[in-house]
């Protein structure tokens, strides 16, 4: 799997380092940022593949992030991390367009695992949409091939 541009946002330090040093060591390029403001002034629209972000920050929360984050890139892989696990979070930032939920503690490989799958994904639907707009004009130039290959016949002879 080609590996990808991670943006790692959490206020907890150790959080952070523990997410980007794996991430780092299994060939991604991270980068981190300290809370939700601190991530948007680091976002780029198509810079990242992937937002790891926890839910409970100081200044802009994780659901905040997510909202301002999607109006800008609706591409972007989004996953979810909180401490303060609840039916109702997990719900409204599914709503809110995230990929996945993470509860803390978590197993590294699980999270991996997860990770790569929404951007497997995500890649598959990007090839569909490209694959889609070839299909119409292959299949609307066959008989421009068509009648082509008449004129070239009878000139032919």
């Amino acid at each position: 799997m080609a590996k990808g541009r991670i943006l790692v946002v959490d206020d907890n330090e150790s959080t952070r380092l523990i997410l980007s040093d794996y991430f780092s060591s299994i060939g991604h390029k991270v980068v981190t940022a300290t809370d939700g403001e601190d991530a948007l002034k680091k976002f780029v629209p198509g810079g990242f593949d992937c937002i790891i972000s926890d839910l409970m920050m100081p200044k802009i929360d994780g659901l905040e992030l997510l909202k301002r984050i999607r109006e800008e890139d609706s591409q972007v892989c989004f996953l979810m991390i909180t401490g303060y696990s609840s039916i109702e979070n997990a719900v409204n930032a599914i709503r809110l367009g995230a990929d996945d939920y993470v509860n803390k503690p978590f197993h590294m490989e699980d999270f991996r695992i997860k990770m790569e799958r929404i951007l497997r994904d995500k890649k598959k639907v990007k090839l569909l949409k490209t694959m889609n707009r070839l299909f119409w004009p292959l299949i609307l130039s066959i008989p421009i091939w068509l009648l082509l290959g008449i004129i070239l016949g009878i000139l032919w002879r």
